[in-house]
């Protein structure tokens, strides 16, 4: 049995990516995106390099009862690869509660669905805001992360911790 992945933010940028790689390798990947700063299409694409489409399932990882009811209905997940959040540093300072809101609300209700619904692993994508303004190039792991200077890297950092 192939083991399944859900990706989150599975039609943006990293997550499409993500998903061609973990599909090359034999992963089983259901993407889920609420297609804020994407399109439905990109699972089409995704089809095309790998020579199968993976599942696409559309809704805002904010709402609780949807999740739990995907957790629910989708049995023997894996893993969780976690990208979907807002990104843009100059959009959060202009909104930062739309910001906290989907960031944060997204990762708990992730986090209580693994514990829900036994999903044993997930990689968190971070970003490296959370570093500030280092003092040392390039920045590695090892760095100590700074204050936050926007509300995205705020968000970035909760979720670290």
């Amino acid at each position: 049995m192939k083991k399944k992945i859900v990706v989150t933010g599975g039609t943006g940028y990293i997550g499409s990516h993500t998903a061609v790689e973990l599909m090359n390798e034999g992963y089983e990947v259901i993407l889920i995106d609420n297609l804020y700063n994407s399109e439905a299409g990109v699972a089409d694409r995704i089809g095309d390099i790998t020579g199968k489409k993976p599942r696409l399932e559309v809704f805002d990882l904010c709402k609780r009862k949807k999740v739990n009811s995907f957790f629910k209905e989708n049995k023997n997940i894996s893993a969780i690869i976690h990208f979907a959040a807002y990104k843009a540093v100059g959009e959060s300072v202009n909104k930062p509660l739309d910001y906290y809101r989907n960031n944060l609300v997204s990762l708990m209700n992730l986090l209580d669905a693994m514990k829900e619904f036994n999903i044993p692993a997930m990689v968190f994508s971070s970003s490296c805001t959370v570093y500030g303004q280092p003092e040392k190039l390039p920045v590695t792991e090892e760095a100590p992360t700074q204050t936050a200077t926007s509300p995205y890297g705020n968000t970035k950092q909760i979720g670290e911790e």
